[in-house]
């Protein structure tokens, strides 16, 4: 649905690294390495019956065209937002055993601002926390500290929730003109790319605006324009929830 043609050759490890490999898979992960880097320092996960509000999911899709552009798809979008969203929260029901409370269209409206907040935030977090080490902040000290701040606490009071589910989404699909256009260019050696499958999400304590959990998806598969394939989004998106115990 999404290729994505790579050029080039694998390195071989030399005999040093890959002693080295070997080691670290041996040595058991000392205390630094014991807390999940997708959660935040001491959660571990939330209580049965937990009360989570379903944020809005900041959603867009786009269609790549023969030059690279990405379009966006306001069809496309809307299809894939009710798609998200529904199987968002049967996910949340069902297999996870939540108090779900969904946003009227009212509250959603007003809490704009914070879901664009998160947005940004969660652009931060993948960049310095899951990003290449040297994009590592100094202050953060490998951890997940990350807050949102005092705006969320408005959501709480809206809603009597004590958490908050944010998700965030950007779908790109090749274009039957740059599908073309990766051929041609593949027949002379040159690699480009095609659709991509961006997503965030972020579990979030209200009182406090603290990011306790957050995950990321990057792929170039995946489809939110039909409901079964975009709960199988939802599925990856949520993989290491910390589901209730």
């Amino acid at each position: 649905m999404k290729p994505c043609p790579k050029g080039g050759h694998p390195m071989q490890p030399s005999a040093w690294f890959r002693g080295v490999l070997l080691v670290s898979l041996i040595v058991p992960a000392g205390p630094a390495l014991a807390q999940s880097k997708n959660l935040a320092p001491g959660f571990v996960a939330l209580s049965v019956g937990a009360k989570v509000a379903i944020m809005p999911t900041d959603i867009e899709l786009f269609s790549i065209s023969a030059g690279g552009v990405a379009e966006p798809k306001a069809d496309w979008t809307d299809a894939a937002s009710r798609h998200f969203k529904q199987a968002l929260i049967e996910k949340k029901k069902k297999a996870l055993k939540l108090d779900v409370v969904e946003l009227e269209e009212k509250d959603a409206d007003d809490f704009a601002d914070v879901n664009a907040l998160h947005g940004a935030i969660s652009r931060a977090i993948s960049m310095h926390h899951f990003g290449p080490g040297f994009l590592n902040l100094p202050t953060k000290d490998g951890k997940l500290d990350w807050s949102l701040g005092e705006s969320t606490r408005a959501i709480k009071k809206a809603t009597g929730a004590d958490y908050a589910l944010f998700t965030w989404v950007r779908d790109s699909y090749t274009s039957a003109e740059r599908v073309a256009t990766m051929i041609a260019l593949a027949l002379v050696g040159v690699g480009v790319g095609g659709g991509v499958q961006t997503g965030y999400a972020s579990l979030v304590e209200l009182e406090t605006g603290r990011v306790l959990w957050f995950n990321r998806l990057a792929r170039g598969s995946g489809d939110l324009r039909e409901a079964e394939k975009a709960a199988e989004t939802i599925d990856a998106l949520l993989a290491n929830f910390p589901a209730p115990k």
